[in-house]
């Protein structure tokens, strides 16, 4: 891989991950701030049981976007120490060796396995 595709899949994982930052602030706030604290009442707890249980379900799928998005800021944070601390071998395949093609880089920059190595693991995994 040359220099310019290096740096070009080196902005793509900053962006994505200013990103992700972005959107784990704006989870962080939503946390913060209640339907209830917005309104004025000092309470958390909803009046009706029916409310209580939609905030709850707000909040919990909330939780689960927030954790997903969590775990992808740390797929990008990876592919950026992979592709700083060894430029050299950034793109190999982390099983078979070969080389990630660009195209599948430049969708999926923090990539870490070729095309036929993710599809033989999700095979796998399937059975």
């Amino acid at each position: 891989m040359n220099k310019k595709q290096l740096k070009h899949l080196g902005e793509r994982l900053l962006e994505e991950r200013a990103r992700v930052m972005k959107e784990l602030g704006h989870y962080d706030e939503s946390f913060n701030s209640t339907l209830q604290s917005s309104g004025g009442d000092l309470s958390s707890y909803s009046f009706h049981m029916a409310d209580q249980g939609t905030d709850t379900m707000e909040r919990e799928k909330q939780f689960l976007f927030a954790s997903q998005e969590g775990r992808y800021l740390w797929h990008v944070n990876e592919a950026l120490r992979r592709l700083y601390n060894d430029p050299k071998n950034f793109g190999k395949c982390h099983q078979c060796g070969q080389d990630i093609g660009f195209e599948r880089l430049d969708a999926l920059p923090h990539a870490r396995l070729c095309i036929s190595c993710k599809e033989a693991e999700e095979d796998a995994k399937r059975r």
